[in-house]
Parts: C-alpha cells; structure tokens; sequence
C-alpha cells in the first residue's frame, strides 16, 4: 500500500493543517507498518501554475515535473492532504498540483455519456484549517470543491477532518485541534475499485 503525503499551508510550524496531515499519516503508519509513504510539500517545492507554455510542454524540467506529480499520484492508494482554505478556497499551490492530476486520458476521460474518472479505489483524507468556521455554509468553497475535483477523477472516498475557528482565540485554536485530532479514523483496508 502507498501514501503520498501532501502539505500546502505557508505557515510552516505554526501550521493547524501540518499538524493534522502529520497525525493522519501517523496513523496509517501504526496501522500499516509497511505502508510506502511519500511526502510532497507544496509550499516548499510548489508546481509552477499552469499556463499555455506549460500545456504545449516547452519546459522539458516542468514537463517532468508534472508528469512525475501524476505518476505519484495515480501510485498513492490513500492521499493525505493538507489544506488550509485561503479566501474561502485552497491555497494556489494546491491548486497548481489538482491542475497537474487532472488529466484526460491518464486520471479521468471523456465519453459520449461524458467524464469518467480513471483514479478510483483510492482514499482521500482532507486535514482542513480554518480561520474561521465554515461548515455548512455558503462561505465554504474549499470542501465542495475538493470533494468535486476528487469525485470527478472517481474517487468517492473522501474524507474531511476540520479545525475551524483557529483565529477566534488560542483557546479555541486548542480546542478545535483537540477535537479534529479526536476525529481522526482508524485506518482501515481500502475496498478496491470493480
């Protein structure tokens, strides 16, 4: 079994969703001793946004780089990502590396029906940070997006563990990371796809 292992917040240590995804990865290590896990630090080592040059591949090292991100992705059996939403979304980065997954042909196609998705049977586990709380409303673009994006490359199985409020107040910082860390599931077998 394979875990890739992303982070996307620019908070470095004082990072809500860094502390979650290390948790969640953490347990699937206890629970799968012999689970590959791979880490991908989108803040650290971002993928440059797409653009037409990037599309028409006329930078050989970016090029790589994409395909390498797609490979390690369509490998990963559960990715464990963390997401802080930035402006009621995703920060960019994380959405330069769904722009390098999100390929026809290779993790979704096209039929006359419509889109398939090619990336199922695998787990996805959202470790999310708020600033403030966005459940269930209107605000969160982050969530439905995310569960879109993976739904539309098959992928059903998809899972949110949330820390909102961080910013209210370092109490409710604590508190809502007690409580996501709480929430975390036990790792268990991944059904494969039919």
């Amino acid at each position: 079994m394979k875990l890739l292992h992303i982070d996307s917040s620019a908070l470095g240590a004082n990072s809500v969703t860094r502390e979650l995804s290390a948790a969640i990865a953490g347990r699937w290590r206890d629970a799968f001793p012999d689970i590959q896990v791979e880490y991908r630090d989108l803040d650290a080592l971002p993928l440059p946004h797409l653009t037409g040059a990037s599309l028409a591949q006329a930078d050989a090292d970016e090029a790589a780089a994409a395909a390498a991100a797609l490979e390690q992705f369509l490998a990963a059996d559960v990715i464990v990502i963390g997401a802080p939403m930035y402006n009621f979304s995703i920060p960019s980065t994380l959405k330069a590396w769904i722009d390098r997954i999100a390929i026809a042909g290779k993790s979704f196609k096209y039929t006359e029906s419509g889109a398939v998705g090619l990336a199922g049977g695998k787990k996805v586990i959202v470790a999310s940070g708020r600033g403030g709380i966005h459940s269930d409303a209107p605000t969160d673009f982050q969530e439905p997006y995310l569960r879109q994006v993976f739904g539309f490359l098959g992928i059903d199985d998809v899972e949110f563990v949330r820390a909102e409020g961080v910013a209210y107040s370092p109490q409710h910082r604590s508190e809502a990371l007690a409580a996501a860390h709480r929430s975390i599931k036990a790792p268990t077998q991944l059904r494969k796809a039919a």
